[in-house]
């Protein structure tokens, strides 16, 4: 059991290093001036189903003043827009401009690409094998520490 442990932790920790890795070359490749951190958060606002700087901040896992800063820098570089909310105008909310769009387009290409390669050679059960595994990892983190995903 220890030896499995072992081998999950140094697989996991091993494929999130090497994707973040891969992942910042392939958009310098591009001529993406951005950081992964950024490029994630640039996500993060594009998926999230509030837009509001609490949310986000929520669903990124981390603080607001946390947020605030990584904001202030989008902002700056044309890749975010705030504004307030048209009822309440104490609620910030943010929105990607159309550069951050050109980003992620490229970021999505790379996950489409990187899924594909990983995923060729197992047949279909393999893949229901390896989807419920990851599944309930990420349902074990997110029961732990949280669900970044709200």
């Amino acid at each position: 059991m220890e030896y499995a442990k072992h081998t999950i932790n140094e697989l996991l920790v091993g494929m999130f290093n090497y994707i973040l890795y891969i992942e910042e070359k392939n958009l310098k490749k591009k001529n993406v001036k951005l950081s992964m951190n950024e490029v994630h958060l640039l996500e993060s606002i594009e998926k999230a189903s509030d837009n509001t700087m609490s949310h986000i901040a929520k669903r990124s896992m981390i603080t607001q003043g946390t947020l605030t800063t990584n904001v202030k820098g989008l902002v700056a570089k044309g890749y975010v827009e705030r504004y307030k909310d048209d009822k309440d105008k104490r609620i910030v909310r943010l929105r990607i401009t159309e550069p951050a769009k050109k980003v992620l387009k490229i970021h999505d290409q790379f996950h489409e690409v990187m899924i594909d390669k990983a995923i060729s050679d197992l047949n279909l059960e393999d893949n229901k094998v390896l989807i419920d595994s990851l599944q309930n990892i990420l349902d074990y983190f997110r029961e732990q520490y949280g669900d970044g995903n709200n």
